[in-house]
C-alpha cells in the first residue's frame, strides 16, 4: 500500500513541477531559435506632403535593413537585408531575441525608382521592438511605413492637398 501510495506522490510531483519546468525550457530553446519576421512597406511620395496619399505608390525592387544597436555603446549588434515584393512590402527575418539593452529599426537602403530617391525626413527609419518579453505573441513585428521623396509632385496633388484643408482647424 505505502509503495502504491510512493509512486501516486511521484507521479503527481511529476506532473505539477517536472513537465511545466520542462515546457518552459523547450519554449525559451525555440525562442532563441526561431528569430522574428519584420514586416513593412516602402512608398514614394509623390505628393512630396510628408505621408501616404492615396497617389502615394509602393515601391517595388527597395532595399530596406534591420538593424540593432547596443543602447549603452552604440555598437552594431545585428544587421539583416531585404527587397520589397510588388506591393512594396517587404519580410525581414531577424535572428535572436533583442532585449531592453538594443535599439531595432527598419531602415530605408535605396530606392529602384529614379526620380523618386531622396529618403523622407522622419519616414527614413521605423523602429521595431524585438523581444518575446513584451506581451507579443506573434513572431511578426510591424514596422511603420517607410518612404522616399519624389522629385516633382504629381499634378492631381494640388486638388488632393487642397481636400486635406477642410479638416484644419
Amino acid at each position: 500500500m505505502a509503495k502504491h501510495l510512493f509512486s501516486a506522490v511521484a507521479v503527481v510531483f511529476a506532473v505539477a513541477c517536472v513537465l511545466p519546468a520542462l515546457a518552459i525550457a523547450a519554449r525559451d530553446v525555440g525562442v532563441v531559435k526561431r528569430g522574428f519576421v519584420v514586416q513593412g512597406r516602402v512608398f514614394c511620395d509623390t505628393c512630396r506632403a510628408g505621408f501616404e496619399t492615396p497617389v502615394s505608390t509602393y515601391l517595388q525592387g527597395a532595399r530596406v535593413r534591420v538593424e540593432c544597436r547596443s543602447e549603452v555603446t552604440g555598437a552594431k549588434t545585428c544587421s539583416s537585408e531585404g527587397t520589397t515584393d510588388h506591393t512594396g512590402t517587404y519580410h525581414i527575418l531577424v535572428a535572436g531575441e533583442h532585449d531592453d539593452h538594443e535599439v531595432c529599426e527598419s531602415l530605408l537602403v535605396s530606392s529602384p525608382e529614379s526620380g523618386c530617391k531622396t529618403a523622407l525626413q522622419g519616414r527614413e527609419r521605423a523602429p521595431v521592438f524585438l523581444s518575446h518579453n513584451n506581451g507579443i505573441a506573434s513572431d511578426t513585428r510591424f514596422a511603420n511605413s517607410l518612404g522616399f521623396l519624389k522629385d516633382t509632385s504629381l499634378p492631381v496633388c494640388t486638388e488632393l492637398l487642397k481636400s486635406y484643408e477642410q479638416y484644419e482647424d
